[in-house]
């Protein structure tokens, strides 16, 4: 693949990711982060001075930053902030292999990780993981495709309502055939008018 597509894959999985955390969660993720990197969060969001007082309205930004992010880089950003502490313990437990570490070695450490974390955030964190080209990336993309415990759930389909074709009843189409040959009438007539006037 291209390294095009291999982005564009890595932010479909953080898309995912992101979206797949309720607001619930999403909030109290948030609420156990260290000041600064609220107030970093607050700011990439674009709240006023002295960041977001009410948390559904911090959440609420938090997920329309996230939605026109991926071109601009903000998605990235607030998964980057919002997973950081679930990353360096992550780095933490695995130790030596946390430069490239194998399926096994995720597995050791996954149940300590959601236990603190929260599941959700523990998939943000390995999604944002690979949105940052991380070395084990091709592993990190197959676990959350195909693990049992942290593959991602399925992408949630917005369903269209297809409204159905405009119709217009029997008394309302009389009404515009009456209309348009009344239209037409009175131009014949302002026609007529402008010919006998030229032969005057």
């Amino acid at each position: 693949m291209s390294k095009i597509t291999d982005r564009l894959h890595a932010l479909t999985l953080l898309d995912r990711a992101f979206n797949a955390l309720t607001d619930d969660e999403l909030a109290a993720l948030v609420a156990t982060l260290p000041d600064d990197h609220r107030e970093a969060i607050d700011e990439v969001c674009g709240a006023k001075e002295g960041g977001f007082t009410d948390v559904a309205a911090r959440t609420l930004a938090m997920r329309a930053t996230a939605a026109r992010g991926r071109v601009n880089g903000g998605l990235e950003q607030v998964a980057t902030l919002a997973t950081d502490p679930c990353l360096a313990k992550c780095i933490e437990l695995l130790g030596e292999n946390s430069d490239n570490p194998s399926h096994d070695n995720l597995q050791e450490i996954a149940p300590a990780l959601i236990e603190e974390f929260g599941l959700g955030t523990v998939r943000m964190m390995l999604a944002s993981s690979i949105a940052g080209e991380a070395t084990a990336s091709a592993m990190l993309i197959d676990v959350l495709k195909h693990d049992e415990v942290l593959a991602l759930p399925p992408a949630t389909k917005v369903d269209v309502e297809v409204l159905p074709a405009r119709t217009a009843d029997e008394e309302t189409k009389a009404k515009r055939k009456a209309a348009k040959e009344k239209k037409q009438a009175d131009s014949a007539a302002r026609r007529s008018q402008q010919q006998k006037a030229k032969h005057r």
